[in-house]
């Protein structure tokens, strides 16, 4: 009777706890699917804004860059700058290449560099002046919507991706082989150019709608379950060595994994909601206008036949040094501030 009763108050006593434990579980369910849902809802609207500017902001110069390169002004340009690239190891192809790079995408330069044949040591001193300054007026754009100056960045840009071409141009050991080119580019009319371009910039388009919206719901969601800071704190002591604020940590690893565009589109979205200051977003773009999108970019590069290592450090290299020198600026103006009053 006793062994009984044991049985009956252990199995009453199962059922209390399986019960509680499935109250908790549905209580933690609802509370993930409400923070889920509250995040979509409030990353949404300023998702859709931002895509929404960046696409008013790309589309106008896409298509700008298409009629200049299709009129021949391109390459018009790149002959009366050749003498310049001569004094940086360059022959007059690479000036063709990185005009493209100033007004379009990694991809444009990629396409136009594997129809030529390039020596490897002028290849990649050409791919680091194309990852630093390429896409100058969109990219630059975002980055003034955080509070940097546009003009100030396109010129850091420019000569940065100089200083870096003189440097390696110095170091750099003779290298033999030569990237052999591909398939030229054909010309099959306006029309059928301008449906081409139609198609590129259609699905452009919707990957910048799509992973705009989707980083700044992931950004949110990160912040909601505590597991932003956890993410970036590895990346502390870089930052630190950087010179770069530690809660621009995410907004940083967002620009080296998925490039400036997507990074820029975050970094809007916290200083709208006043989460990054002027300061600190001036610091990590002058660090992310010079290096960044480290993976994709510099893999493509890569898969022409150029060396990681040397597409990966130079940026990394000048673009610590831009941050400091920066520091050092803004330090000697409030000194100078601060004696005159």
């Amino acid at each position: 009777m006793q062994v009984a009763c044991e049985s009956n108050l252990f199995a009453k006593f199962a059922i209390n706890i399986s019960a509680l434990l499935i109250q908790k579980i549905l209580l933690v369910t609802t509370k993930i699917r409400s923070t889920i849902l509250n995040s979509v809802k409030q990353s949404l609207p300023q998702g859709m804004k931002t895509a929404i500017w960046l696409l008013k902001l790309t589309i106008p110069i896409a298509f700008g860059v298409f009629l200049l390169d299709y009129i021949g002004i391109l390459e018009w340009i790149a002959l009366i700058t050749e003498p310049l690239f001569a004094l940086f190891g360059l022959s007059g192809n690479a000036s063709v290449i990185l005009i493209t790079s100033f007004f379009t995408n990694i991809y444009s330069v990629i396409a136009v560099m594997a129809t030529l044949d390039m020596p490897v040591r002028e290849g990649i001193i050409l791919s680091n002046m194309c990852l630093i300054a390429h896409a100058l007026i969109v990219e630059s754009g975002i980055q003034k919507k955080t509070g940097s100056s546009a003009i100030r960045l396109v010129i850091l840009r420019v000569f940065a991706s100089f200083l870096t071409a003189w440097i390696l141009n110095q170091i750099l050991p003779e290298m033999e082989g030569t990237i052999k080119a591909g398939a030229s580019i054909m010309r099959e009319g306006f029309l059928p150019d301008f449906l081409s371009w139609l198609k590129s910039i259609t699905i452009t388009s919707i990957k910048i709608v799509v992973l705009v919206n989707l980083l700044l719901i992931l950004q949110r969601l990160l912040q909601e379950f505590g597991i932003l800071k956890w993410l970036v704190r590895p990346f502390h002591p870089l930052l630190k060595i950087m010179g770069l604020p530690r809660n621009t940590g995410f907004l940083w690893l967002v620009a080296y994994t998925l490039g400036l565009s997507y990074g820029g589109a975050v970094m809007i979205g916290q200083s709208v909601e006043g989460k990054l200051s002027r300061t600190e977003a001036d610091l990590l773009n002058h660090h992310i206008a010079i290096s960044h999108s480290q993976f994709e970019d510099t893999l493509l590069f890569a898969a022409v036949g150029f060396s990681i290592p040397w597409l990966i450090f130079p940026r990394f290299m000048i673009a610590v040094l831009a941050v400091w020198l920066r520091r050092l600026e803004i330090s000697l103006r409030t000194r100078g501030r601060l004696r005159m009053t």
